[in-house]
C-alpha cells in the first residue's frame, strides 16, 4: 500500500473518475484535509480552506475539475 503524499495539493488523476474512488484517494493521500463532494449547481462560499478538498462532479457521481486544496 502507498503512504499518504504530504505536501499534495491536487488531483489531476482523478478527473473522469468515480466521486467515491476520488474521495477515497485524496483521503488516503491526505490525511489531513476533509472532502467535500459537490454535485453540479451546489452553493460555493468563495472562501480558501487550506484544509478542504473540494470534488466536483456530474449527474453521474464523476468528477469533472481537478480536486486541488483549498
Amino acid at each position: 500500500m502507498s503512504q499518504p503524499v504530504p505536501g499534495k495539493s491536487s488531483w489531476p488523476e482523478l478527473v473522469g473518475v468515480l466521486a467515491t474512488l476520488a474521495a477515497t484517494a485524496i483521503a488516503h493521500d491526505r490525511p489531513d484535509v476533509s472532502v467535500e463532494v459537490l454535485p453540479p449547481g451546489s452553493p460555493i462560499i468563495p472562501d480558501h480552506n487550506p484544509t478542504r478538498v473540494r470534488v466536483f462532479i456530474d449527474n453521474n457521481a464523476i468528477v469533472t475539475q481537478t480536486p486541488v486544496i483549498g
